[in-house]
């Protein structure tokens, strides 16, 4: 199967950003993912604060643009005061909830089997999960960025994993937010070996899923890193703020 047969996501995470007020941004992104000469061969999602999940998934109505979770908790239900689980956020109108991201790990005190377990209650209500993997500055300082991924990947991703129902991103926890990009050879090199232990572990179904980049990705710099051997998307962060920003990013895909 080759990377064409993959069908890409342009993901964006608002993090701690947004109120209704600023909707109008996403609001210009779903009335241009559902123009009918929107033809692009990507998915467009944004994931809003939970506060706005369920506002925006009425908003999408369905259409085109699609509406994520940014955490979730691994049970259904219960006393855990304010927590959300992929139920509610299932039945807010989201399709997918991002767990594991660096933030979450490095505030949080998240660990690669909580990361597993949260994955799994995604898949549980009907969610796709968008795991999250990456490596500091000191371990890619220490030349560990491979064996990071890899042990990541095998510890966050549960074992009844899909295509349908998860997809990874790679996100160089040193590149977030400060500008700073790996090569496109280093990306090249670490999406390869994430599609290899996913062939590995998963067969056809590691060979289909999406594998995402993250880490400041901008519209001049989105062309050059969505056009890299399995590189099947972005997780947008700052840019994903601005629908014009964004929707720039996603035209990396030919709008």
């Amino acid at each position: 199967m080759s990377d064409s047969d993959v069908r890409p996501l342009v993901a964006g995470n608002w993090k701690m950003h947004g109120l209704k007020a600023g909707l109008d941004q996403a609001l210009k992104v779903r009335d241009a993912v559902s123009a009918a000469g929107f033809a692009a061969p990507v998915d467009v999602m944004i994931c809003p604060p939970a506060t706005l999940v369920m506002v925006l998934g009425e908003l999408a109505g369905g259409g085109r643009l699609l509406v994520g979770g940014q955490d979730c908790h691994t049970a259904a239900q219960g006393a855990h005061t304010g927590d959300v689980s992929a139920e509610m956020l299932k039945d807010a109108g989201a399709t997918a909830v991002i767990v594991g991201h660096s933030e979450r790990r490095a505030d949080h005190g998240e660990m690669d089997r909580h990361v597993r377990d949260k994955a799994a209650a995604a898949n549980r209500a009907g969610l796709s999960a968008i795991v999250c993997i990456g490596e500091t500055a000191g371990q890619r300082a220490a030349d560990l960025t491979l064996d990071v991924v890899r042990r990541q990947l095998e510890n966050s991703v549960p074992d009844g994993a899909t295509a349908a129902n998860t997809i990874i991103a790679y996100e160089p926890v040193w590149a977030i937010g400060t500008g700073l990009t790996p090569t496109a050879d280093d990306v090249e090199t670490v999406h390869g070996a994430i599609r290899v232990a996913l062939v590995q572990r998963f067969g056809e179904d590691g060979a289909r899923m999406r594998i995402l980049y993250g880490g400041s990705v901008k519209p001049d710099n989105a062309r050059e890193l969505m056009s890299i051997d399995n590189v099947n998307g972005a997780l947008v962060g700052g840019a994903s703020l601005k629908a014009d920003d964004f929707l720039r990013i996603v035209g990396a895909y030919g709008t």
